[in-house]
């Protein structure tokens, strides 16, 4: 009786992935993870073909940068309008169809330029791919959060990540494989195959432009959301006797820039420096480690078609396997306890590289070690998105989010460029068995937030209670 009960609730979990939000997730998940690499990684790859110098093409990718920086123009996002756009479809769908529309028209303009020609305008329109394509980030991390209840985020963040990969395949596998097959002349270089490819790929992003027009904007009643901060902001603006106009863009400004800020310290008091150096340090034993695995693969002697092939079939797979096993962990024993076991899988799978190191070259052991490492991965991801979900307010959805997944790279990143130094001085055991003990405290600081009793907390859709939400198919 029992046994029954238990598996039926167990497919009542399962059902959260047939929710239309989450499978819409899954089409904005590939439209996120599209633009990236064709920008990073296989643009450069055509760079280097047609001739440009490794210097170029290394400042070529500072381009990036964007990513890091989104959280300067988030508020507007947050907050500001856009004509007709807005109107039509709200705020957070006008923002992710503009954003689209741009990264999509940029790549017809990179598939229209060859590099070889005109570089400065192969530059302007990466450019433009990677702004809007951040930007498309924040639209799409704000409408997440809103679109759901909490019980919910684990599914969505596990289909983002599943889309989000197989995008990530096709802008760089996929992109080689299209040039490969339309060239006719594989011994010199031929600027069609990759016009060609990079066309296809500007109409990829048709996939999330029509999802985008397909799915409904969510009920958040942005007025009611924002009045508290606003009115305190008129109580002292008020007492400035200016003139009106002024005034409004004044409060605007302080709703926009410091009400986010405020509104999260305000909600977490002295938990606020807990949280955020729980952000800081989740991930950091898997960034820190990322680094030098490639590294490592070389000087193990595996060669570029292994790692490619364990890492692009296996370790594709068993990230979206981990992503999806993370979000059912969610719906059944919470966030708190999800993101606890993440910290620990990530922590003791460094150690897998450990014992691949002592086998040498040994595929077998290769592919072993990347499926665990990405399966824990996966589940930590899952666990992270939903957490940093849970923290926003939906009145700033967007610009709380960009602050936290900024913070969440920020030292990571920084302590992985030391990464090099340290195996040059002790060798790749003593590195992995390090990156292993990083994660120590981080389940110190997941267990002082579960004993604070903080347990993100994001209410339902207005019109859709969680409950609804849990069983629909």
């Amino acid at each position: 009786m029992m046994k029954s009960a238990g598996k039926a609730s167990w497919i009542n979990t399962l059902s959260i992935y047939t929710h239309p939000r989450v499978l819409g997730m899954l089409s904005l998940g590939f439209s996120a993870g599209l633009p990236l690499l064709l920008i990073l990684g296989t643009l450069s790859f055509w760079l280097r073909e047609a001739g440009i110098d490794r210097t170029t093409i290394g400042h070529l990718s500072w381009v990036g940068l964007a990513y890091s920086f989104k959280w300067l123009w988030s508020p507007l996002v947050d907050r500001m309008p856009l004509p007709l756009l807005s109107r039509l479809l709200g705020r957070r769908r006008a923002w992710l169809l503009l954003s689209q529309c741009v990264i999509m028209l940029a790549l017809v303009g990179m598939a229209l330029t060859d590099p070889v020609v005109n570089l400065s305008h192969m530059v302007f329109f990466a450019l433009a791919v990677a702004f809007a394509s951040a930007t498309q980030d924040i639209a799409l991390d704000a409408y997440r959060i809103e679109a759901v209840a909490l019980e919910l985020q684990g599914a969505m963040a596990a289909t983002y990540q599943a889309g989000y990969r197989v995008a990530m395949i096709l802008a760089s596998a996929g992109v080689l494989w299209i040039a490969a097959a339309v060239d006719s002349s594989a011994a010199s270089y031929d600027y069609m195959p990759w016009r060609f490819a990079y066309l296809v790929m500007a109409c990829c992003m048709s996939v999330g432009i029509v999802t985008t027009l397909i799915i409904r904007e969510p009920n958040v009643p942005v007025n009611t959301l924002l009045s508290e901060n606003e009115q305190y902001a008129q109580r002292i603006i008020a007492g400035w006797n200016l003139n009106i106009r002024l005034a409004r863009m004044l409060v605007w400004l302080y709703g926009a820039l410091i009400a986010p800020f405020r509104d999260f310290i305000v909600r977490h008091g002295r938990q606020a420096l807990l949280i955020l150096a729980l952000i800081a340090l989740y991930r950091i034993s898997d960034v820190v480690m990322g680094v030098m695995s490639n590294p490592f693969y070389v000087d193990m002697g595996y060669t570029k078609d292994e790692v490619a092939a364990v890492s692009k079939v296996y370790g594709v797979l068993m990230t979206i396997l981990g992503a999806a096993v993370g979000g059912l962990l969610i719906a059944r024993i919470g966030i708190m306890r999800t993101l606890f076991i993440g910290a620990v899988l990530s922590a003791v799978t460094n150690l897998l590289f450990v014992w691949l190191a002592g086998r040498g070259h040994d595929v077998s052991g290769l592919v072993f070690t990347i499926s665990a490492d990405n399966l824990s991965a996966g589940i930590a991801s899952s666990a992270f998105i939903a957490y940093l979900s849970g923290l926003t307010n939906t009145a700033y959805s967007a610009t709380q989010y960009a602050l936290f997944s900024s913070v969440m790279l920020l030292l990571p990143k920084f302590v992985a460029g030391f990464s090099g130094q340290f195996v040059d001085a002790f060798g790749y055991e003593a590195f992995f068995i390090t990156t292993a003990f990083l994660g120590v405290p981080v389940l110190v600081l997941v267990r002082l937030a579960g004993k604070a009793r903080f347990e993100p907390q994001v209410k339902a859709p207005p019109e859709m209670p969680v409950s609804r939400q849990m069983n629909k198919s």
